[in-house]
């Protein structure tokens, strides 16, 4: 790929904020193809290429890479990014390589030569970023090899992506993050930048403590990512409502699926695909050289639906992921946050969808009661763990209730959820709630015995199963008083009352009990209002959808669109990368709706700088002559 390189000469080593911007906005421009920064990423560029350190929170898809990126190829040096996935910087080095950009990698997947002549390039002074796995950089040979670039060619910016990894509050602590902390400071003048796509606050000050990072620029971006349209749906038979999502509103869309167990897994990966559905299964218990098989497959390939287990995503740059679905309950808002923020990083209409039931209640119980860890450690996962159940049982919109949680409260609703597409209803259930808690009650006060919401719901309904009759609970006084609710209505019933903290789960069989506001509902002194979600849409927020990538094209732009897809995929084929690579949805759809006839106007299309111009200008034109 060496002929798609060029040159990028640094502009200079420190500059005041006007030049700096100045400087920063013809980099984007003639590198990247675009005409002005998003967001405050222009904020983040300007402080750092001025010599600042800057903590940054921004979403998934909002731009982080560009605000250390675009300062490295301005200052003076080499750009070392710290990414905790290795799998993936081949990926990332191949996208910056396309535009020009003189990048590389060092980790574990190298051979001795080549690592050799990564270490010649960057002493030579010919790298503009490196990324580097965070385990390498404890290696005492690495820091030797990075002093004497500092020393010499220079290093322009020290980036730490994924940052939330060094917090023990985050979702996804890693132990080698840690010693990340003693790399900051070691070269003067160097600053140091901790990006990360989601952190609560408790997350945020302590990464920013543990990287001495209390005096950096600290920005905190919107997390709203307007273009995902959320969707949390009772469970019901979650591999047949996942088929329906997918066949109605995303055929031959990339999409990730995420579930809990590695045998949910490739269950449902084995279960679409004998559904006519390009799904692969990724989860740590693969073969390694098939986990890199299918990861590349879902990156490289259009179309590819990936099951995984939260193993796979982060740092996933793919931007055209058009859903992300959820058949288990995540464990809390941030992991779920994260996790979604993988559709639609390229800005289009995306789904993230999550299907919930009674059951994904009491296991998450049970699982934080069988961790391992001290009273705190189960403290903060069962505070997580309500809060995505609050998320889950909202009446509200989905979307203020995250934004809340990230300390980003909203005065208004979105109108891009389905409680806001299609407002719950809801209901006075403080007396089923009741007849529900005396038949808890009953069975222990006058069986000593504990049951699952099987058998409860089984003495509630009246039903006379071997096991009810087994155990005389037909001869109970509170056997058949919620005939009137059917059996599905109850665990909506339960499901909502151990969320709310009435009901709890007493033990590792998922026997239930009284939770801490029980004995107020029983005796009238707290209401109980529950959502009536029995007849919504198995899918979610029925004909109101995520809109197509392609919708709003009239024919011809439509059909341009396609026959850019078609010839990127060759050119991808052919190089051996993803698709996102050549161009992402973004640049097709500005082509096919623009139609430019002259490199002039091809180069004012945003997402084509220099080096895209200079390779692809002529078969573009070419096409849209056609």
């Amino acid at each position: 790929m060496s002929d798609a390189r060029v040159t990028l000469a640094p502009v200079t080593d420190v500059l005041p904020a006007p030049a700096a911007t100045s400087a920063a906005l013809e980099v984007l421009h003639r590198v990247f193809g675009f005409e002005s920064f998003r967001g405050r990423q222009g904020e983040v560029v300007d402080a750092v290429i001025a010599g600042g350190d800057a903590v940054v929170l921004m979403p998934t898809g909002a731009g982080k890479s560009v605000c250390f990126q675009i300062p490295a190829l301005v200052r003076r040096g080499t750009g070392l990014v710290v990414s905790p996935l290795i799998a993936l910087m081949h990926d990332q080095v191949d996208a910056l390589r396309a535009v020009g950009v003189r990048a590389e990698f060092l980790n574990s997947t190298q051979s001795i030569s080549e690592r050799q002549e990564v270490e010649r390039a960057l002493l030579a002074g010919e790298v503009d970023l490196v990324y580097i796995a965070p385990e390498r950089l404890s290696n005492d040979a690495v820091r030797g090899l990075l002093d004497r670039v500092a020393a010499g060619p220079g290093l322009s910016v020290f980036a730490i992506d994924e940052a939330h990894c060094v917090s023990q509050w985050g979702h996804d602590f890693r132990p080698d993050y840690l010693a990340l902390a003693d790399l900051v400071g070691r070269w003067p003048g160097v600053p140091t930048m901790a990006l990360t796509a989601t952190a609560t606050d408790a997350t945020h000050k302590e990464l920013t403590s543990r990287l001495h990072l209390e005096n950096a620029k600290h920005v905190v971006a919107s997390f709203d990512r307007p273009n995902i349209q959320y969707r949390i749906v009772p469970k019901d038979d979650p591999k047949q409502q996942l088929l329906k999502l997918i066949q109605d509103e995303h055929k031959g869309d990339a999409g990730i699926v995420y579930a809990l167990s590695r045998n949910a897994v490739e269950q449902t990966a084995a279960w679409l695909a004998a559904r006519g559905v390009d799904a692969i299964p990724y989860h740590a218990g693969l073969d390694a050289r098939i986990r890199a098989a299918n990861q590349s497959r879902f990156l490289r390939d259009d179309g590819v639906v990936v099951v995984a287990t939260i193993a796979f995503g982060m740092g996933i740059d793919k931007p055209d992921v058009r859903f992300v679905a959820h058949i288990d309950v995540p464990k809390s808002v941030e992991g779920y946050y994260q996790e979604t923020g993988r559709a639609g990083r390229d800005g289009l209409p995306a789904t993230a969808w999550l299907a919930y039931g009674l059951q994904d209640v009491v296991q998450q119980r049970r699982f934080i009661d069988q961790s391992v860890g001290d009273a705190a450690h189960k403290r903060k996962q069962t505070a997580n763990l309500e809060s995505m159940l609050a998320l889950c049982e909202t009446v509200g919109c989905r979307r203020r209730q995250l934004l809340a949680y990230f300390d980003q409260p909203t005065d208004h609703d979105c109108g891009n959820c389905d409680t806001c597409l299609v407002p719950v209803e809801t209901w006075d259930g403080s007396v089923a709630a009741q007849k529900l808690l005396s038949t808890i009650v009953r069975l222990q006060r006058e069986r000593n015995q504990r049951f699952g919401a099987g058998q409860i719901v089984d003495i509630l309904r009246g039903k006379r199963t071997p096991r009810v009759e087994q155990h005389q609970h037909d001869e109970l006084s509170v056997f058949g008083v919620g005939a009137d609710i059917s059996e599905r209505g109850w665990r909506s019933v339960l499901r909502q009352l151990i969320a709310q903290g009435v009901v709890q789960v007493a033990d590792d069989y998922g026997t239930l009990g009284l939770g801490a506001l029980g004995p107020a509902v029983l005796k009238g002194e707290h209401p109980v209002r529950l959502r009536h979600d029995l007849e919504r849409s198995s899918s979610g927020a029925g004909s109101k959808r995520a809109a197509p990538v392609a919708a709003d094209l009239d024919e011809s732009s439509h059909e341009l669109f396609e026959k850019l897809r078609a010839w990127r995929a060759g050119q991808a084929k052919e190089q051996g990368v993803p698709a996102y690579v050549v161009f992402g949805d973004a640049t097709l759809r500005a082509l096919a709706t623009e139609r430019p006839q002259d490199r002039a106007a091809l180069s004012g299309i945003s997402g084509i700088g220099a080096a895209k111009l200079e390779r692809y200008g002529d078969d573009v034109l070419s096409i849209l002559a056609a």
